[in-house]
């Protein structure tokens, strides 16, 4: 009688095991609703010599480094229970204006979000100097509804690298 307990309890375990996932398939996940996290962003982009020298090509004459100012059109698309957010964010900037220049960029990013604040995204870039792929990488320091993002960002392209550093504040609405 006992190996016919052996055998049974394996065969319950074994079910269990196999169960689970297909268990795991019939639990209704809840609802994740969009988030906008939309506002303001200013910062400084240093420029590489090979973008600096690109830009005069085109007449555009700026220092190394230029001041941002912008918007980021932010939506949180997903949130879990377990902290973890997908966001996506379309980023547009006037950067040169403190040299006279207006140097447009468009930024496209999709990426995580941790309940910590850690965030990372990648995507496209496009500005005068051409596009490029964006990667960026921060923080977000909560207080109350407002929401203080601090990300750098970096954009190699064939005529140099940007790299940035962004600042801004957004409310969190639904």
């Amino acid at each position: 009688m006992i190996p016919i307990l052996r055998h049974a309890r394996r065969a319950v375990v074994l079910a269990i095991v196999v169960a689970t996932p297909a268990l795991s398939q019939t639990v209704p996940v809840p609802p994740s609703y969009p988030v906008n996290l939309s506002g303001p962003r200013v910062g400084l982009t240093v420029l590489s010599d090979g973008v600096i020298n690109r830009l005069r090509e085109e007449s555009v004459d700026v220092g190394p480094m230029i001041t941002q100012f912008g918007w980021q059109f932010e939506k949180r698309f997903y949130g879990g229970k377990d902290g973890l957010s997908a966001v996506t964010e379309f980023v547009v900037l006037g950067g040169g204006l403190e040299q006279g220049v207006v140097l447009p960029s468009v930024n496209w990013l999709v990426g995580l979000r941790t309940q910590k604040g850690f965030e990372f995204g990648v995507g496209p870039n496009v500005t005068p100097v051409g596009t490029a792929m964006v990667y960026a990488a921060g923080t977000t320091i909560r207080s109350g509804a407002l929401n203080f993002p601090v990300n750098v960002a970096v954009a190699p392209s064939r005529s140099g690298v940007r790299v940035s550093l962004l600042t801004g504040i957004t409310m969190r609405q639904r």
